[in-house]
């Protein structure tokens, strides 16, 4: 599951959520960071990840995978131990993985490939770089289809495309928040990953909403039962705050009213946490979220057949 989307759309929590609600069914899963600054570890209270894998909870491992450790570990594996050794010397390493446009991201795609293949995990999710980078990443193992046609890089591309155009082995779940700008941009990014690079699209992720909040009721009579004191002024002020609250509750909502016409897939919302940082504690939570969601999802599959 490639886990993708605008940069600040929450999809390193995403991934987390997804990896824990996976992990509590008894799957094993092993996640995947790319670009080694997502901060996917410190959800769990961990350490930075690094190439070997760390487990970040039971059942869920994670590690990072750069193009130069991939290349190292590719050419190590073919018996060129040697000349691995010598390009990590000479600092020519940068200059081979960018020699063919395309081979920094088939050089990961084809790890990712390689640990699906070897069933390194029941469920293998990559956190994936930002849409825009997104996209040309999920596209470059067809682009060195057309300019490579035989030799070890054609094949290492065909195979990435193989796992990446079946929906049964891989698919794309894009990650937005109930606003017009992100939304617009998942919308292009969603038909430039299924009609471009040919990725199956899972149900769409839509971050931060705000759960909505009831205007109804005296907030003086439930501040009293509470123990508390209120003026007139502080009433004001929660009255004025709680219309804003509704306001932006159904400014949400109609954002995902357009993203169903625009993009008709389902939907999994995911809650809006009023703090300044998302740990372990909210992790959680998403992931009893997405179970809630996956499962009205599977319902809802199961009354239609």
């Amino acid at each position: 599951m490639i886990v993708a989307g605008k940069g600040g759309v929450g999809k390193t929590t995403v991934t987390a959520a997804l990896a824990t609600a996976a992990a509590r069914t008894g799957m094993s899963v092993l996640i995947v960071e790319v670009e080694g600054k997502s901060g996917l570890a410190a959800c769990f209270g961990e350490a930075p990840l690094t190439y070997e894998e760390a487990e970040l909870r039971p059942r869920v491992r994670a590690r990072t995978l750069t193009p130069d450790d991939a290349l190292l570990e590719y050419l190590d594996a073919h018996g060129m131990r040697r000349i691995s050794k010598r390009l990590t010397r000479s600092g020519a390493l940068d200059v081979v993985a960018t020699a063919v446009p395309g081979m920094r991201d088939i050089l990961v795609l084809g790890k990712v490939k390689q640990l699906e293949q070897a069933r390194a995990a029941d469920l293998i999710v990559l956190d994936a770089p930002a849409a825009g980078h997104a996209v040309s990443f999920l596209l470059s193992a067809r682009g060195l289809l057309d300019a490579v046609k035989v030799g070890p890089i054609q094949k290492q591309a065909a195979e990435v495309v193989e796992l990446l155009s079946d929906p049964t082995r891989c698919q794309v779940l894009l990650v937005t928040l109930p606003e017009e700008t992100p939304v617009n941009e998942l919308v292009d990014t969603a038909y430039a990953v299924e009609d471009r690079a040919g990725v199956a699209l899972g149900p769409i992720v839509v971050n931060q909403c705000v759960p909505p909040l009831s205007l109804d009721g005296d907030i003086a009579a439930d501040a009293a039962l509470a123990g508390v004191t209120v003026d007139r002024s502080e009433i004001d002020a929660l009255t004025a705050a709680a219309r804003f609250r509704a306001d932006l509750t159904r400014r949400q909502d109609e954002q995902c009213v357009r993203l169903a016409e625009r993009l008709p897939l389902p939907q999994l919302r995911l809650p809006y946490f009023f703090t300044a940082d998302v740990g372990a504690t909210e992790i959680e939570l998403l992931a009893d979220e997405l179970v809630l969601g996956i499962g009205a999802l599977a319902d809802a599959g199961a009354d239609a057949r």
